[in-house]
Order: C-alpha cells, then structure tokens, then sequence
C-alpha cells in the first residue's frame, strides 16, 4: 500500500538526509504540490497487466489469460473500473476479437479461441479500461504474440530481404513458397501490393521459379529510410484456388541511431556528468556498440561499450569553451561521429547512485554562480502521490543528499529540481524495488522429477515483509520441451504494472530488467531509465493548470442510458421509457426521465449480441417521442509500438512447436474435440428482394409467419375483405382481426411503428398498403412482451416508390449493445477418475487462474500431468489487496 508523505522544510548542510516530517503548505511552492494532489484526484488512472499461459501459440490452441487491474495511484486492485476490454488484433492492425468482462476486485480471466480461420502472423493482445481511455493508447496493456499456422495452411512462406541504400533504394523479397511437406510450389503465378506505412507503393505479378521462390522487388519510397509495412501477396495454385498470405516489411533506417542523454537533463560547464546512451535500429531494438568522446583537438577523453540491449553510459567533465563529440563503432565495424550536447554555463544538475539496495544518494552539482542564488526544491513523486518534499539552500557547488528507500514504494520514482521561483530545473527517474514490498511464495521442496499422467500437487505460503498475505493468484503449466520459454523478453506482473504502465513505448526485452539483482542488471535498468523520455503529466501542465478533461468516466457496469425529447426538440419530462429483451428469456423494465428527458437502466448483466428494445411514451401516453441513445465510441486500433518484437517468418520461426503441435491437433481432431470453422465454396447467390425491407417489425423486415404484398390487395372496399382468407390461420369477425391460437383475443396492429387496435383495421385504405406481415408464433411474438399475446399484424403502408432506407418508428429504437463474453474452464483431465487411453499431448498442462491463499497464507493447487517427457515449468503470479506483486517460476522433469 503506498501512504503519501510530505517532508517539513528544514535548514540545509552539505549532507542531507530526508525522513518523514510535515510539510509547511502556505507558499506558492505548496500550491504547486496541492495542483498535482488535486490533478491526480480528479484523474484516476489505472495499470493492465495480463498473465499469458504461453509466449506464442498456433492456430487451433485458446489463449487463457488472467488479468490484474490496478489503482496507478496506489498500486492496489482497482476498486474505480469494474469493466476491462480485452483484443485480439492481428497484424493489419484490425480486430478479430474484443471480450468485455466483468471485473471484481480488479481481476477477471478469460480467454480467446484461435479458430482456423485465423492465418498466422505476429497478433497484439491488446487490454484496458475505459478509464484507462483518458491517458491513451500508450498505456494500455499491449503484446506481441506470434501465432503460427499448420493445422488448416497449406502454403508456408519464408521471405528474406534484400536491401539497397539511399533514398529510392530498390529492395527485393525473396519469398519461398512451399508445403506442408516443404516441396516448392514451382512454377506457379503469384501477384502482390506492397504497402509502406499504409498506403500502396507498388503492385504486380511475379512467377515462382523451380525452387519456389518468387521475387517481389520494391523502392524505398522518400527520404528517412524504409518504413514499416506489408506485402500481401497471392498464390495461384493449379486446382485454382488463390492461398493469401501476409508478410511484414520491418523498418530500415539509412544508419543506426544513436542518442545521447545527459542526467538531470543537460551538461554543465567543469561539473561531472554521467552521459546514458543509446543505440538502435529502426525497430527499436538495441545494438551493440562502442566508443570514445574526443575534445577539439581530437584527443580522447573517455570510453564508453554498451550492453547487448544497446545501452550504457560514460562520465564527462566539459570544460568551458570546449566542443565535444563521440565517435561510435558499430558491431559490423562501420563508425559515426556525433557532436555531444553543448554545455551550460551556470545551473544545477543532480546525480543518482541508486546501487544500494536501502537508500537512493543524490548529488547536486551547482555553478558557482548558482551557489547561494535562492532556495531550491527537491520533489519526488511516483504515481501522482508526492513522497518527499525538500527545500534546499545550496552553500557549496556539491550537495549531497540521502533518501531512505524504507518510505518509498516499488516501481518508478520521479525526482525533480525546481528553482527559486518554482520552475522545474532538472529531472531524473529512479526505479525502486524493495523485497519487502514484494509477495514471497515458499513452495519448500517441490518435486524435480514426475512421471507421465502423475498426479502433482504443490502447497505454498505467501508473505511479505514476513507476514501471510491473502491474495488470488495465476498458475500456469507448460512443457518447456515444446514451448521454449525467452525468460529475458517475457512480459509479467512486474514488468507491466511497475514498468510499461508507466514509461509506454517499445521496451526490448522487459523482464531482462527483472531477472536477478546483480549489479549488471541493476545499471542496465538505471541506464533504462536515464535514456526514456516519457512520462504520465509534466510538470508545466501541472503549474499552468492545462490538464485535459476526464472524457471517459470509471465504468461500473453496464447500463442503457439516453434521452428523450418530442418531435419539437423539447425534453420529455417524466415520461415512461420501457427495456425489454428476450433473448436469454424474458425481461422487463420501467423508469421515468428526469427534467432534462435523460433516462438510465443500470447495473444490467447480459451476455454478447442480445437485441433490446427502448420504448418511450409521454406522460400522457402519446407515442410522438424522439429516442436517442448514449454510445461509447469504439477504441481505435492504432499501429503496433512493438515493433521490435515482429517476426518477418512466423510459422518457421516456429516450426518446433508447430512440429510437437502437429500430433496434438491431430488427436483432437480425432477425438471430436477440435472444431472447424466450415468454409463454403464459392457461390453465386442471386438475392432475392425483401418484400418488407421498409417494414417496423421488431424481429427485422420480413420475418414473419407470413408476409402478404400490395398485388394481393386489389378490387375491395375494406382492408379487412381484402385480408378475408388471405392470411392463413387468420379470422376475422366484424372486421377484427383474431388468430387461430387465441381466437377470443384480437390481434394488435402495427401501423408504420405506431401500435392500434385491431378495430382500427378498416380505416386503413387498401391501396395505401405495401406489406401485411403476421406474427402468430412464440418466437415472432416474444420480443413484443405481453402486448402481442393475441398476435400482430405488422402493416406497413407505401412511401412513393416503396424504398425507404431509415425505418423510424414513433416512440421505439431497437438496440444490441455489447454484452459480456462467456468465460470457459479450462480442461483439466483427472485420471484418478477417468482411465483415458488417448494420448495426452497438451503443451500447456495445466491453467488456474484463481488460487486464493487463506488469512495464514496458504494455498495449494493439483493436476496431472501430460505423457510427454520433458522440462514442465511453472510459473505463479499473483497481488494481494495491498498491491504487493509476486511472482515464482520453477521447473520439474517428467521422466
């Protein structure tokens, strides 16, 4: 649980350490910290993090996932959203699925079926609140999954790349067709579109050669080097089918990239500075490399190497007067000299040493014109909470100053300098982890060996800081000898909720960060923070009060709110507004507007794709009443920020998994429990017209019992002698309409929407009719409730030429809003009660996604496992009502 603490301000030394104390609030500097506590307040935001059973899948697997929703404040369980979205995109940036699920407590589970209708290619998962709408798409939960394909594909692509240099470069795709088999499909007329950065560059056609390999040559279109794309090219196969497939272009820059990062923001004149750097390519993957900063006269003052990842730092003294560049050799041997950021003159800059696992140490670098020049303040804050306050008066050019860890929470602390007349001066990003925020899980000795089909059990305690914690947890089994785990690229419940929750953007390889605590990885993870430039508010706004206004409210539940006004545009004041829907069985409601003609029906729970109908009435019960209806607008899909994690050749670089996974879809098949999507051949479909297209009819134009056209109404005087023996299982007595299946009570007419007695049916002019459709069983008559109890007779009456595109109906909308997805269980075999003689090849072995410890701390889960030996990996995440995260992973083998 994070408790916001401010710090008093007190007489400042040289040496400073910072406790707990209470902060003075009458000055204008206490007015900036009130904006933000007021700024924070009144916009909540919120942190996704979604438990993944495996890194990658193919077509034919289901997804299962356990989400957990915190407080970004306090790093709790949410208690604000009660909704979470939750997409399944594939790689042209559309949706295929989207799940709304109802969430208690800031966590729900659930999952995707990948049907085989799906194509392989790199899909995001994609999960957020509406909340979490306000701050944008940068912070929501998005991955990178690879999904291969061999199940239903029967052509198998591999494309390697041929790149020119320069602006209009010409670029080739070799793409090599083959299948299943891995024989080429020679010979054989294939055309493509190339599309860079959406948009259409070059299309044509190409033949394969003997190999099976086709040629897809492209130019680089305008400056700043290739960006990304996709070439969708389409196989001619000789029974004439056309087999589509999709492959991604990666982006290519002309030259590496490579930035430069002063700490605390920018260098100063004869004051040591730590320098973070950078280097990658266009798709935001780190590149190795090395270097050396020279002077002006070209004499080398300092060296620098970064890690795999692409990062590191060096330290420099830039002397007044003097110009300094860095010379970079890159991994292939080329080099690039750059010019590093002029130094300033005069201001104050701060330094972190953030190795020490209890404190953080500060020190402020002054000019000497700085020194005494007015009292400066020390802010840090993490989440919006501020947790030290401190002013400071500045004697010497080196302050140093301590900050106790004991107080501070896990995750990214920002600390800031603000001068005298409280404008921000330097900025730097701390990442805190402290062991006794974290969950200890203490499975004591698990097993390290097991046998096929061997029941497992495992007992556990959770703790933290010593003390048993309940909390619910995520459990997830594989078999690592089919599904190879990348520990350094993996995404987990720390990664997203202390990491990119908070600093969006590509980060390569997260859990590289997470891994262990030695000291390599813990400046790889300072030097990640010294080189991210994002943040969730900055300062400025913060002083100007120039925040952006909380568009999208916490969504509690579901509701169907609107308005209602007369023709006139005038509210509807207490007017009747009814909800029905029968899908599911029946239901009913009524409620009343307001003086604004505003209505709501709240804390409804209905599943996907069920219809309801609003009808609303005046106070008088007149029918004349306009409805408009309140609807969210759809997220967009924006493009793909991982791209760093796009995979040109999906299906081979998955081929080990597509092999083991081969006989597994085959047993299912076998057994009954794999469905198909069924696919038509082509048809041609000649479409006959609806003869009731401008029809009311609640069910849809035309789905009726039986529906009766205006050539059938010709040579009568009455409406009712026209419809005499005309509809079947109709009666008519003194001109009322009565069916059959209740022939003491009249049938109800719909006119043009606008509901009538059956009395009524003779004022009705003959010729004026287009349709007369009857509804007399169940199904047609259970959308209209108890009104349509003696059956309905939908009349609709001609508009000109009999075409009319927007039905409107008086007083009633229909509506199908989306509903809440259905939530599988996960299979589970037990062979202690069931003998099973088909083999058990499931990869992954075992998923629960709610195992809750007791008040002591104790939980424990069981399965069985598969027949297949191999490493099995279990990995266990988890919150407990606190906020504090846990994570286990370990590994048995089944022998």
């Amino acid at each position: 649980m994070r408790t916001r603490i401010l710090y008093l301000a007190v007489s400042l030394l040289t040496l400073v350490t910072l406790g707990a104390a209470t902060f003075i609030q009458d000055d204008p500097f206490a007015a900036i910290l009130k904006k933000l506590e007021q700024f924070t307040a009144s916009h909540p935001q919120e942190k996704v993090h979604l438990h993944l059973d495996k890194p990658y899948y193919a077509v034919g697997d289901d997804i299962w996932f356990k989400a957990y929703v915190v407080d970004a404040r306090s790093g709790e369980p949410t208690m604000q959203s009660r909704i979470l979205y939750v997409e399944l995109i594939n790689e042209r940036d559309s949706l295929k699925q989207q799940l709304k699920l109802p969430m208690t407590a800031g966590i729900i589970w659930g999952d995707f079926k990948l049907t085989d209708s799906l194509s392989e290619g790199n899909y995001r998962i994609r999960a957020y609140t509406q909340l979490m709408r306000n701050a944008g798409p940068d912070f929501f939960f998005d991955k990178t999954i690879r999904i291969a394909n061999s199940w239903t594909n029967t052509v198998f692509v591999d494309t390697r790349f041929e790149y020119g240099k320069g602006e209009g470069a010409q670029n080739r795709a070799i793409a090599s067709f083959k299948n299943k088999a891995g024989e080429p499909y020679a010979n054989q007329n294939v055309s493509y579109d190339v599309q860079i950065d959406y948009r259409s560059i070059t299309k044509g056609r190409t033949k394969t050669d003997a190999s099976g390999n086709a040629v897809i040559p492209f130019a680089t279109p305008g400056p700043g080097g290739l960006k990304a794309g996709r070439i969708v090219s389409s196989l001619a196969l000789e029974d004439g089918k056309r087999v589509t497939k999709v492959i991604p272009v990666l982006p290519r820059a002309a030259e590496l990239d490579v930035q430069f990062f002063p700490e605390g923001g920018y260098l100063l004149q004869d004051l040591p500075c730590k320098v973070a750097f950078k280097v990658s390519d266009a798709s935001g993957r780190g590149q190795a490399a090395r270097g050396v900063v020279l002077d002006e006269q070209g004499s080398q003052i300092s060296n620098f190497e970064s890690n795999a990842l692409g990062f590191g730092n060096f330290i420099i003294n830039p002397q007044a007067g003097k110009n300094y560049k860095a010379r970079v050799t890159f991994a292939d041997g080329s080099e690039k000299t750059m010019n590093l950021p002029a130094a300033k003159s005069a201001g104050i800059t701060l330094a972190v040493n953030n190795s020490d696992p209890a404190k953080i140490t500060l020190r402020l670098y002054t000019t000497a014109d700085a020194v005494n020049a007015g009292e400066i303040k020390l802010v840090g804050q993490s989440g919006g909470v501020v947790y030290l306050s401190q002013r400071i008066n500045i004697s010497k050019q080196l302050t140093n100053v301590t900050i106790k860890k004991e107080d501070l929470p896990n995750g990214i602390l920002q600390l800031t300098l603000f001068s005298a007349d409280n404008m921000p001066l330097a900025e730097r990003l701390v990442f805190v982890r402290r062991a006794d925020q974290e969950i200890a899980l203490d499975f004591g000795s698990p097993a390290q060996t097991a046998a096929a089909r061997q029941k497992m059990k495992f007992d556990f305690s959770a703790s933290a800081a010593g003390k048993p914690v309940q909390g619910s947890f995520s459990v997830s089994v594989t078999n690592a000898a089919k599904v190879a785990p990348d520990p350094d690229n993996e995404t987990n419940i720390f990664t997203s909720l202390l990491l990119s929750g908070d600093l969006p953007g590509y980060i390569e390889k997260p859990n590289a960060y997470f891994k262990d605590s030695s000291p390599a990885t813990v400046e790889a993870l300072d030097n990640l923070m010294l080189t991210h430039g994002w943040r969730r508010f900055v300062w400025k706004n913060i002083i100007a009060g120039v925040n952006a206004p909380l568009v999208f409210k916490p969504e509690k539940s579901m509701r169907i709110s609107g308005v209602a006004k007369s023709y006139g545009g005038k509210p509807v004041v207490k007017g009747k507004i009814s909800l029905l829907a029968t899908q599911g069985g029946l239901f009913m409601s009524d409620t009343l507007t307001n003086d604004k003609g505003e209505f709501v029906f709240d804390d409804l729970v209905f599943g996907d794709s069920v219809k309801f109908v609003v009808q609303a009435r005046t106070d008088k019960n007149r029918k004349s009443v306009d409805i408009t209806l309140d609807q969210q607008n759809g997220q967009l899909v924006t493009k793909n920020k991982n791209t760093g994690d796009i995979e040109v050749n999906v299906n081979t670089s998955l081929a080990g998994y597509l092999t083991a996974n081969e006989r597994y879809i085959q047993e299912l098949e076998r057994s009954g429990r794999l469905q198909r999507t069924i696919t038509l051949d082509q048809v041609n479909i000649v479409e006959k017209k609806n003869p009731a297209r401008n029809s009311a009819n609640l069910n849809g134009p035309g789905r009726a019992d039986f529906v009766l056209t205006a050539d059938k109404l010709t040579a009568c005087a009455t409406l009712s002698q026209c419809l005499q023996g005309r509809l079947p299982f109709v009666l008519f007595r003194n001109g009322i309409p009565y069916s059959t299946r209740t022939p003491n009570t009249p049938m109800l007419i719909v006119l043009d929407g606008m509901q009538v007695e059956g009395d009524f049916l003779d004022n009705i002019n003959p010729n004026d009719v287009e349709t007369i459709e009857v509804l007399r069983t169940i199904g047609n008559l259970a959308i209209y409730g108890s009104r349509g109890g003696g059956g309905i007779l939908v009349i609709t009456t001609k508009r000109g030429d009999g075409a009319r595109t927007n039905t409107f109906v008086p007083g009633i909308v229909t509506f199908t809003p989306k509903g809440y997805s259905m939530v599988r269980e996960f299979f589970s075999p037990d062979y202690d009660k069931t003998k099973n003689e088909r083999p058990d090849l499931r990869s992954t072995v075992y998923w629960n996604p709610h195992v809750v410890t007791s008040a002591e701390g104790k939980g424990s889960f069981s399965f069985f496992n598969a027949d297949e030996k191999g490493t099995y990996r279990v990995v266990v995440e988890g919150i407990d009502a606190s906020g504090h995260l846990a994570r286990k992973v370990f590994t048995y083998e089944l022998k």
